[in-house]
């Protein structure tokens, strides 16, 4: 399995080609242009650009349609250009839209921002699904992405993995699934990785508070206690040449 760079707790996501890949960068864009165009419909502005002329409305699109209100002259159609839409559809769309820019969202992380700004649900519910549809939202992208990215840069077994993953909302299914890229060898590689890196700033301290403190971080990190124990000892036998029979249980 590949290594990425970790993820940052608030929430990752994931990086653009570990969600919906370039389908769902096209169609961001295209969404983007769509909304865009419907705006400057509602407040006169006329529409350039947009999904269908140059692929999407993008940054550089935005920039410029802007400088063009600018050398018009008219302050309120720039000042109109800023605010948010008033129909709730258009208000939930670029409110998913935003959010999406900045890191991928979960189904649930985006309905409940709405519900937050008081979105109608009906509104709420179409643009959701709309952008399902597109691929910009796709959980199981998500959880595959957000799994991989925890394990490697974080260090975390299936069982905090799944923890996450059910605080954003994903589906237990989907869950079920992504975590399964996970098997029992490669979760114990990474308790040994995780448990070497920290067997230096445990010495000096005596057997059993070393097995406590080493088994107890691997805990914290969703690893059972059978393999975290086994982990351990023979970590501290192999590596620091320690008798570990007779110690006590850390659990």
């Amino acid at each position: 399995m590949t290594r990425r760079t970790e993820w940052p707790d608030s929430p990752a996501e994931p990086g653009g080609d570990s969600g919906s890949g370039r389908g769902a960068t096209d169609a961001f864009a295209a969404e983007r242009g769509a909304a865009a165009d419907d705006v400057g419909a509602r407040s006169g502005r006329g529409s350039r650009g947009g999904a269908g002329a140059g692929g999407g409305f993008g940054e550089g699109a935005g920039r410029r349609s802007r400088s063009g209100a600018r050398s018009s002259g008219s302050s309120s159609s720039s000042r109109a250009g800023k605010e948010e839409p008033r129909d709730p559809v258009e208000q939930a769309r670029h409110i998913c839209l935003r959010l999406l820019t900045g890191t991928p969202r979960t189904r649930k992380q985006l309905a409940d921002a709405l519900r937050k700004r008081e979105i109608p649900d009906d509104a709420a519910e179409e643009v959701l699904a709309r952008f399902e549809d597109v691929g910009l939202i796709d959980d199981a992208a998500f959880a595959g992405a957000w799994v991989e990215s925890r394990h490697h840069g974080r260090g975390l077994a299936r069982r905090a993995l799944v923890r996450e993953l059910r605080t954003k909302g994903v589906d237990s299914a989907v869950i079920d699934e992504a975590v399964g890229q996970l098997d029992s060898d490669q979760e114990e590689e990474t308790a040994r990785e995780l448990v070497a890196r920290k067997l230096r700033s445990t010495r000096g301290l005596d057997r059993d508070k070393r097995l406590r403190r080493l088994a107890g971080m691997l805990a914290r990190k969703g690893y059972g206690e059978g393999m975290a124990l086994r982990v351990v000892r023979q970590a501290l036998e192999e590596e620091e040449g320690e008798d570990t029979e007779g110690l006590d249980e850390p659990f």
